[in-house]
């Protein structure tokens, strides 16, 4: 990339070359590093993209087989041992370097992993959330190519300069710093040419081995391999897709705007693409190295608290804010990166602001009714509730009263996650991944001012919360509406009260109560005990009436129907067995 802009005599050529139907060569007039006599120079020509290849199931297959072999088959997928931490943090650093080892989708099934600890010991969470994927940079041919493809035009056309030297390079992109033509400084996030392809052929290989084994009970009671899968693909299909990262990134500035001290980078969309992002470069610092004063305090308290703001209100939340995607500029926190973002549904929320402030009022009581609440859980007639409410409480004891580096609210969570799942109460898989960016903002935020507290913050946020919808409620409009309804549903209360007492005339209230069995039953006992009763007095007929000389034919009349009425009764017996 250096150096061709120059080569080119201020770029002229190279758009001439570019808007011609026909290959174009430009032969440098002036002196050059070459000489008199160098050879003509062909500069850009229009590549049509050649045709990805249909992926290697079977040679991929044995790639994934190899490494999984190389790093310890059997190793990997044991049954931990339960009651040696450091067997498990050996199985567990094996499976995070066969996984860095197999590439971007394998990485990022790790990192779904690592936020499910109610599925792996904590020793598996720790190092599968230090997957990090080491592959070596694109060449500048390739970035080249890429921009070029994306932008239609010659890289010259748009940037003044592209800094050789990747800022990051990742397993699906890498990233530039940039100046555009117009002098703006910027940050250029170019996809590898092969990630689509090599994730979607990882992703079929996943798809056939979910489909194969998911339905095994003995892999059911661990994971969930169908639902895994069905998140994995969807992750790295949003992540293929920049589009995806711009509108993120459009929608947590809007939802920052109540921030004087947090913000997002622009993004200039015009020359931004699928497969190619270009973003506002933010010049600053790692936040841990901003300068003291008032704006570095206030920060730390925005950040804590427009990330309960996004979590609990918004329902959308970074969720991945780790100090390298956190960066001071202008007297400011500009969060980077938003290809993963987390999103919990309005009962979710309602939940988890309960639980907060139940936390920040130590109430243990009803900190173990709203995680039942949030589990559904509150009818369980097996559930030990007291021995419950006793282990939360000692959860919440021993985050409570510790210093800020200490007092985490992520790993409270989390901890609080294992307890219930323990119970056979398990939380919400999507809350595992908002207290794991709790936990990482808090880190944040400790080391910006370690004097905050955060469930100090967190209770006087959620309380104008609380304020401003009861607010809301308060308005005229919505109380006139209100009042509406309760009207309506008053009086149809009333009238269905009328109709079921008989004073309004119309439907009537209609019990219909069956027992079919009971019914049958009483019924069959019934006529049983009226032939045994029938037998009987038959019987008793035909002997009193053989005693009287006068009797003549009746005492063998009763005799017959007495011996027809057993007969019957026994034929009846013997049906109902």
């Amino acid at each position: 990339m250096a150096g061709r802009k120059e080569f080119l005599l201020g770029n002229v050529p190279n758009r001439i070359s570019h808007n011609s139907r026909c290959t174009v060569i430009i032969v440098n007039t002036q002196s050059v590093a070459g000489g008199p006599g160098s050879e003509p120079v062909r500069v850009f020509q229009p590549q049509v993209d050649s045709h990805v290849a249909e992926p290697q199931l079977g040679a991929r297959a044995v790639r994934i087989a190899t490494v999984m072999a190389k790093h310890g088959l059997k190793e990997l997928f044991s049954q931990p041992d339960q009651s040696d931490g450091a067997i498990r943090r050996q199985q567990a650093k094996r499976l995070r370097s066969a996984l860095e080892e197999l590439g971007p989708t394998f990485s990022k099934l790790g990192q779904i992993l690592s936020t499910r600890p109610d599925l792996l010991p904590a020793e598996y969470i720790e190092e599968l959330a230090m997957l990090q994927s080491h592959v070596p940079p694109m060449p500048e041919s390739e970035v080249v190519r890429v921009a070029e493809q994306e932008l239609k035009v010659p890289w010259e056309d748009v940037f003044e300069s592209i800094d050789p030297k990747p800022l990051a390079a990742g397993t699906i992109a890498q990233v530039h710093k940039a100046t555009l033509e117009t002098s703006d400084r910027v940050v250029v996030k170019v996809q590898r040419p092969t990630a689509r392809a090599d994730i979607e052929q990882d992703l079929a290989l996943l798809e056939i081995f979910a489909q194969k084994v998911g339905q095994r009970q003995a892999l059911k009671q661990v994971v969930d391999m169908e639902a895994v899968f069905k998140h994995l693909s969807t992750s790295l299909q949003r992540e293929l897709d920049f589009r995806q990262e711009i509108e993120n990134i459009g929608r947590m500035g809007t939802l920052l705007t109540d921030y004087d001290r947090l913000a997002v980078p622009s993004v200039y969309q015009e020359i931004s693409t699928a497969r190619l992002l270009v973003m506002e470069e933010i010049q600053g610092v790692r936040i841990a190295q901003a300068p003291e004063g008032p704006a570095r305090i206030e920060a730390a308290r925005q950040l804590l608290e427009g990330f309960y703001k996004q979590i609990v209100v918004d329902g959308f939340f970074h969720a991945d804010p780790h100090p390298g995607n956190l960066m001071w500029w202008k007297d400011r926190i500009y969060m980077l990166d938003f290809g993963m973002v987390g999103a919990l549904d309005a009962g979710l929320r309602e939940h988890l602001l309960l639980m907060l402030m139940a936390l920040w009022k130590e109430d243990v009581v009803f900190l173990s009714d709203v995680t039942l609440m949030m589990t559904g859980s509150t009818d369980r007639s097996d559930l030990d509730v007291p021995r419950f409410q006793g282990e939360i409480g000692e959860v919440m004891s021993k985050y409570r009263k510790a210093s800020l580096a200490e007092m985490q609210i992520g790993p409270l969570l989390q901890e609080m996650s294992a307890t219930a799942f323990r119970h056979g109460v398990p939380l919400p898989a999507s809350l595992t991944l908002a207290a794991k960016a709790l936990a990482q903002v808090q880190l944040a935020t400790a080391a910006l001012d370690p004097k905050l507290d955060p469930y100090d913050v967190a209770g006087k946020f959620l309380m104008r919360v609380m304020i401003k919808r009861l607010g809301a409620s308060l308005d005229f409009k919505t109380l006139a509406y209100q009042s509406q309804k309760l009207k309506v549903r008053a009086e149809q209360t009333i009238e269905a009260i009328e109709r079921m007492i008989g004073a309004r005339p119309g439907q009537k209230l209609v019990v219909n109560f069956r027992a079919d069995s009971l019914e049958e039953m009483v019924r069959r006992t019934g006529r049983r005990l009226a032939l045994g009763l029938t037998a009987a007095a038959s019987i008793l007929a035909s002997g009193l009436t053989a005693t009287s000389a006068t009797a003549g034919w009746i005492p063998p009349v009763f005799g017959i129907v007495a011996v027809a009425l057993i007969i019957g009764l026994f034929f009846d017996l013997m049906r109902g067995r």
